[in-house]
């Protein structure tokens, strides 16, 4: 691991980020995305790194979204701790100087409240976990769909958290 460098700069707006990947493309910079909740961890730094490596700028969201919840979790309680998310991705080997985080808050990604508008996982999202936590695979396919929309990634990099999500 190499030496630390000052911890990434966060966006918290559509239009900030929108504008820095444009700058980037203007420069004919290719970008990836790692989409996270935070909370981020040695699997999150290893996209993370491997982004840097794909692509010349990474953006690491950092975004707790309240449509993977059902109505038993509890979405206020999940852990959030931006501070600790950049720290460790300033540490990230080959990615110094290339990430950015991206930390909407709910109002930003969903400004007109509740979604109306939403992907549908169908029946392998109603199977297994999903059987269990309905609507939370509806959930990660929205954000998901939303992040695309606005990073326009060349690159995207998911984990393997579990065989369905995967």
């Amino acid at each position: 691991s190499g030496p630390a460098t000052a911890a990434p700069v966060v966006i918290d707006t559509v239009a900030g980020v929108r504008s820095a990947v444009d700058g980037w493309r203007a420069a004919g910079l290719r970008v990836a995305l790692v989409p996270t909740m935070g909370s981020l961890h040695a699997g999150h730094l290893a996209l993370v790194a491997r982004g840097a490596e794909l692509a010349d700028r990474v953006i690491v969201s950092v975004f707790v979204n309240p449509l993977q919840f059902g109505p038993s979790e509890d979405f206020a309680r999940y852990p959030r701790d931006l501070a600790a998310d950049r720290a460790l991705l300033a540490g990230v080997d080959g990615a110094a100087g290339a990430v950015t985080v991206f930390a909407p808050s709910v109002d930003e990604m969903y400004p007109t409240g509740p979604v109306e508008t939403r992907v549908t996982a169908g029946d392998v999202g109603s199977t297994f976990e999903g059987a269990a936590r309905p609507g939370h695979f509806d959930g990660v396919l929205t954000i998901v769909a939303k992040l695309l929309g606005i990073v326009t990634p060349d690159v995207v990099l998911f984990g393997e958290k579990d065989a369905q999500q995967v």
